[in-house]
């Protein structure tokens, strides 16, 4: 997971996107939404939406399949003892399959433009700023950002990677930044783990991302907004009876706010 950077390696972290364009998207002078995603990731108003079995989360309806596992990540309000989150937002969906993993977030866009090709160069920008490298390269799903960030190593890891790097406390961590704009929205992936290594665990991984469905919605949204994440509603029930206690004895207790592998940061 933790390496040694050298320099034909490529980088990660935090493409958050920023917050500085807040015109309303019905604001923009277009009829029609300029950029269209074709094979998928699939617009929820598509009429060629390939039927598989997906997991609802609101804006986005994830694929599931054998040997895929899926967590929510959320900006906790709060924490147990353990240090679990016990509260607050959706803010991400991890796709995990072996050793790969797969962040995924919605995000409101233009009708006019797509804003990837922006989010890409922030990204980049801001992994250069953390003294991490990048460098762009063409994919399935067109021109996407691999990186190499600096990652730091929680204390109970230190004794399992070399002295070197136990010592400054952090590791570099590859990072393979994925984007679509379809209509009025932008699906952003970030892949990590084996994927970035495996070619068959790419493919598992590419077309987990493949097969997302994103409901949009109607309302007016600022561009680069997060589009609202919600738990399943078999999640939702299974919540609801535990707080009145009325799950099976031996049922081990939902924690839908399991923290997964979290990419990137979202503030």
């Amino acid at each position: 997971m933790f390496r040694r950077r050298r320099r034909d390696d490529e980088p990660e972290n935090d493409l958050e996107p920023t917050d500085e364009e807040t015109v309303a998207d019905e604001e923009i002078d277009s009829d029609e939404p300029a950029v269209v995603t074709h094979g998928g990731p699939w617009d929820s108003e598509a009429e060629s939406v390939p039927e598989m079995e997906r997991v609802d989360f609101g804006a986005i309806q994830v694929p599931i399949g054998e040997g895929i596992e899926i967590q929510v990540n959320v900006e906790a309000v709060e924490q147990d003892a353990e240090g679990n989150p016990v509260g607050g937002r959706i803010v991400a969906i991890t796709i995990v399959h072996g050793e790969s993993g797969l962040q995924v977030q919605p995000f409101a866009a233009p009708k006019k433009n797509g804003i990837w090709d922006e989010v890409r160069k922030e990204t980049a920008d801001e992994i250069k700023q953390a003294e991490g490298e990048t460098q762009e390269a063409e994919g399935p799903f067109g021109t996407e950002l691999h990186g190499m960030v600096p990652v730091a190593i929680p204390e109970e890891m230190r004794d399992q990677v070399p002295a070197d790097i136990a010592e400054q406390g952090f590791g570099w961590q590859p990072v393979r930044f994925i984007g679509v704009d379809g209509p009025r929205w932008f699906l952003r992936g970030v892949l990590s783990g084996a994927a970035l290594e495996d070619s068959e665990q790419a493919a598992v991984m590419e077309q987990v991302f493949q097969q997302i469905v994103v409901a949009r919605g109607d309302a007016p949204m600022p561009p680069r907004e997060l589009l609202e994440l919600t738990l399943p509603a078999e999640a939702q029930q299974a919540m609801a009876a535990e707080a009145e206690g009325e799950e099976g004895e031996d049922r081990p207790p939902l924690n839908p706010f399991e923290r997964g592998p979290e990419i990137t940061e979202v503030r």
